[in-house]
């Protein structure tokens, strides 16, 4: 990106280039939260969906699911494309597919109809999200200057669930369901237009396409996506299941072979080799596991035992979610005193003494004796935990592996998630299999159970972080990435 001439002597880079790559980050982000908050902004809204398309209760499902297999098993080929045919494309085609695909949602009149736009939504969103963090790793230098746009990203990140419930339910609330897609239309549209204009185009890296891993890298993904959604319906002995599951580990071996030998893979394997990299993409699964199951389980506790509306229901993630922006304004500052891995580690204690708490929930327990603390602190803890794990990962990842880096970032954020959301509904079944009480009871046992074991996720993340990354304290800045 080209700059105004300055100085040898100058103490930071001119004003408008600060402001020229405050609009990009604004633009990326902007294109990072659309695609965050419709992860979980229908949710709310799923009973109005069914009454008004005839869902069956399993059915219904799969207005989350199909976004979530499209969405999780194409992120890595999503992150090659962008490092090929250039981020900025890649990103605009996504954000225009996701918008296209948005409006065709809420336009829908039956159940298959919304299901394959929820399906295209998903594509949109693997192109989407791989480009909006490798052009931030693209655009700005490493030292304060990224670690600033990688917070508000993060900010982005953990605040783009929460926000989805809160819009969810005011769309529903106000409007109808149908808004909680059409409200993507000009979003994207505006995001489509100042891409061109506020942010450049990355180089193209010629070379081979390196199809076989690609086919067989999304291929095995979706696979094991299909089969963890799989045992949260109908459990690990189901033959779909075990189907899955096989397919997944015969295509993921198939995959690691051949990318162990292109000479162009579309995960280099060499991602892998920095320890303290491979211990962050570690940590990047495993905490999602736990927070996914969180978000489901106390949407249902604030509607079916709270009997909470649609929108108040949303609201009630308001303090996780300002705890959270809050908190990503601070961590630049620490990791430049501090270094990643001690914020790191803090911010896993939190989210793990946040299911700790949950898990000594019970039925008697209001909005602001059982939630409002367990939620305040899993908002700082998500702050806290996100970026560093996200800086680490990129921390002097080469230019033309961005993409690739970024993809894989995001696909074990997605299948974390995913691994854990399955996890806990599978407790939360065996949990009330056999429970007595009044169904918000069962609820809430079987809820507490599911936190239980995400405090366990969260245990083992923290072990894994910090015997895994040496968490290095990161040198001092010069004078030229000072200030943003």
């Amino acid at each position: 990106m080209s700059t105004p001439s300055t100085t040898a002597a100058a103490p930071s880079a001119p004003p408008d280039r600060s402001v020229r790559l405050g609009t990009t980050l604004l633009v990326v982000v902007t294109a990072y939260l659309m695609v965050g908050v419709d992860s979980t902004v229908v949710n709310v809204a799923l009973p109005d969906i069914q009454q008004d398309l005839g869902f069956t209760p399993t059915g219904l499902s799969w207005v989350l699911n199909s976004y979530t297999l499209a969405f999780g098993g194409l992120l890595l080929l999503g992150g090659r494309v962008g490092d090929i045919v250039g981020r900025r494309r890649t990103l605009m085609t996504g954000v225009l597919l996701f918008a296209g695909s948005s409006l065709l949602g809420g336009l829908a009149t039956d159940s298959a109809w919304l299901l394959a736009a929820r399906a295209l939504q998903g594509v949109g969103a693997a192109l989407t999200a791989p480009s909006t963090l490798a052009l931030i790793t693209t655009s700005f230098p490493e030292g304060p200057r990224r670690h600033h746009a990688l917070s508000v990203y993060s900010a982005m990140a953990g605040i783009g669930a929460s926000v989805g419930l809160v819009l969810g339910g005011m769309l529903t609330d106000w409007a109808s369901w149908r808004w909680a897609l059409l409200i993507n239309v000009p979003i994207g549209i505006a995001v489509a237009v100042a891409l061109p204009r506020f942010v450049a185009e990355t180089p193209r890296h010629a070379g081979r396409f390196d199809l076989a891993g690609a086919l067989t890298g999304t291929a095995g993904t979706t696979s094991l996506v299909y089969a963890f959604i799989r045992v949260s319906e109908a459990g690990w002995s189901d033959p779909r299941t075990l189907l899955g599951f096989s397919t997944a580990a015969a295509l993921l071996t198939g995959f690691t072979l051949v990318e162990s030998r292109a000479e162009q893979p579309v995960l280099p394997l060499r991602l892998f080799a920095d320890r303290d990299r491979a211990g962050a993409y570690a940590g990047v699964m495993l905490l999602p596991a736990g927070m996914f199951g969180a978000f489901y389980f106390l949407t249902l506790i604030s509607q079916q035992v709270l009997e909470y509306s649609p929108l108040r229901a949303g609201l009630a993630f308001l303090p996780m979610t300002l705890a959270m922006f809050s908190t990503v304004r601070l961590v630049p500052r620490l990791l430049r005193r501090l270094g990643a891995k001690p914020v790191l580690l803090t911010g896993t204690v939190l989210v793990a003494g946040a299911s700790g708490w949950l898990w000594r929930l019970d039925a008697g327990a209001g909005y602001l004796s059982g939630l409002f603390g367990p939620l305040l602190l899993l908002g700082v803890g998500i702050g806290l935990s996100l970026m560093p794990l996200n800086a680490t990962i990129l921390a002097h990842v080469q230019p033309r592996e961005a993409g690739a880096a970024s993809g894989l970032l995001q696909t074990l954020q997605w299948l974390g998630g995913t691994l854990g959301l399955s996890v806990l509904v599978t407790v939360y079944g065996t949990a009330t299999r056999h429970a007595t009480g009044s169904p918000s009871e069962i609820l809430v046992h079987g809820s507490a159970r599911a936190f239980g074991v995400g405090a366990l996720i969260a245990v083992t993340a923290l072990l894994v972080c910090g015997t895994v990354i040496r968490g290095n304290r990161p040198k001092a800045p010069d004078a030229q990435n000072r200030a943003l």
